[in-house]
């Protein structure tokens, strides 16, 4: 059951930063408005930041969904939620009205504060998800199984193991 659990984690988290960060891709400056509108980086990093950004985003959103580098891809996730969730609540205190840029836009937008429960909340079930997939990355149909299946917590090949093994090639 927890093998299905991390594969929908590994799924939803993974396609979420899949769609974001190919949504920014095509506009790039759109992607640095959104780092600046929220006013929390120097401005010497804030282009570097909107650039990079949509490329992390789908690297990990990538290996997610492909189950690659589980482990070190949930941190990274878990951490880009909580400074999103952190950016997020921190315009929000500072009555900024900013489109979050989460999935493309960004900058200044009239009434936007009102989508910030929201966001956050959407951001925390996301973040669950991660940390799920940093305390439990193995999961079905990862290709972290089939590169190494011993790291996935068994020392051992179990009569179970064998069959997860078989399952994950599609015998």
């Amino acid at each position: 059951m927890k093998d299905w659990i991390g594969l929908a984690a590994r799924l939803v988290t993974g396609g979420v930063w899949i769609v974001a960060g190919l949504i920014k891709l095509p506009d790039p400056a759109g992607s640095v408005r959104a780092v600046r509108a929220y006013d929390l980086l120097p401005e010497s990093v804030v282009p570097t930041v909107g650039l990079v950004l949509p490329l992390l985003e789908g690297v990990v959103g990538l290996c997610l969904v492909l189950g690659l580098l589980t482990r070190p891809m949930a941190v990274v996730s878990a951490l880009l939620f909580v400074a999103f969730i952190i950016g997020i609540a921190s315009a929000w205190a500072r009555g900024l009205e900013i489109d979050c840029g989460c999935f493309g836009g960004g900058g200044e937008l009239e009434g936007a504060s009102a989508k910030y429960p929201g966001e956050i909340a959407r951001d925390v079930g996301l973040l669950l998800a991660s940390l799920w997939l940093v305390v439990r990355p193995r999961s079905r149909w990862s290709l972290d199984a089939l590169i190494s299946p011993t790291r996935s917590g068994q020392t051992t090949d179990t009569p179970e193991r064998e069959l997860d093994v078989e399952a994950q090639q599609g015998r």
